[in-house]
């Protein structure tokens, strides 16, 4: 059924811009990254390759991209004379945000916005994620209100994609707890952790037929799990036990600062724990299932995939 839909809806894709006499481009930036390479090959199975182009900082580790057929061009968050070069004719362009923290990543984000309103994209999407706030104890969600308030000024038309928390970063807050045995830290509450491959076709399902205006709901997996279960699920995936142990916020920030972690990953580490305590990430929304049209992978699924795969 979902072949058939998708095949359908590609047909009435191609339609709309034959019928326009153009090519409707949509461009993702980060094309190179974790979720927009898997945005780029979803959209690659909805719309021909003329329809997508990407912005990259280096079109060199994008030249498989180019050979089948994608129009590649450098882009970089801190130019925003590439950036323009780089959404020139887009109709809709895709920012995945920064990997930067701080004003740095909102300053980046912004020299986005202006340039795609420059350019003169009539659609902008970002991904931002489920509980974006500015009151948040986790620094980046401080980032994603930003970008959706200069959203909002920009006067263009936007769409946030309000993504639940990549399961691949919970590999980050486990620490070495596959190799050691033990999962140490803070308390911490439930969280809707979400794959990247899902959120992808999500994505590319809302660029290319259901374009949500504003806010989107959670895009979130059907389960939040805090790290006793995630510990769970990690000894009978590994066939041996994982204990979760709990340490204070103290003990945790003390561990990491002898790992030699920079400041602003240890307050962002920290931060997730405090963060979910307050129970803001377990909210989960039926929208992530109703894109894709099939449950989201769950954190067994996921696991068993990252380890075995």
């Amino acid at each position: 059924m979902m072949t058939q839909k998708k095949s359908y809806n590609k047909k009435l894709f191609i339609g709309f811009a034959n019928e326009r006499m153009s090519v409707e481009m949509i461009v993702v930036t980060g094309a190179n990254g974790k979720l927009g390479r898997k945005v780029v090959e979803e959209l690659l199975k909805r719309v021909p390759a003329e329809n997508v182009g990407v912005s990259v900082r280096d079109v060199n580790t994008a030249q498989d991209l180019k050979e089948r057929g994608v129009r590649v061009r450098q882009g970089d968050f801190d130019n925003s004379a590439s950036l323009l070069h780089a959404f020139e004719g887009a109709s809709q362009v895709l920012i995945i945000s920064s990997h930067s923290l701080g004003e740095v990543a909102i300053r980046q984000h912004q020299t986005a916005i202006d340039s795609a309103k420059k350019a003169g994209v009539r659609q902008l999407l970002y991904t931002s994620q489920m509980f974006s706030s500015a009151t948040s104890h986790f620094p980046p969600m401080d980032v994603h209100a930003a970008t959706e308030e200069m959203l909002k000024a920009s006067g263009v038309p936007f769409t946030s994609l309000r993504n639940g928390f990549y399961a691949a970063s919970a590999m980050m807050w486990m620490g070495n707890a596959l190799n050691t045995g033990e999962l140490i830290a803070p308390e911490d509450g439930p969280v809707a952790w979400t794959t990247h491959s899902d959120l992808a076709e999500a994505t590319a399902v809302i660029l290319t037929e259901q374009r949500y205006d504003g806010i989107t709901p959670h895009l979130t997996a059907s389960e939040a799990i805090d790290m006793n279960k995630i510990a769970s699920i990690a000894s009978k995936v590994l066939e041996r036990p994982i204990r979760r142990i709990v340490v204070s916020d103290d003990e945790y920030r003390n561990h990491l600062t002898s790992r030699g972690l920079p400041e602003a990953m240890i307050s962002m580490l920290t931060g997730m724990f405090q963060a979910s305590r307050l129970g803001i990430f377990s909210q989960t929304h039926p929208a992530l299932k109703n894109l894709i049209g099939r449950s989201p992978m769950n954190f067994t699924d996921f696991l068993k995939n990252l380890i075995y795969q």
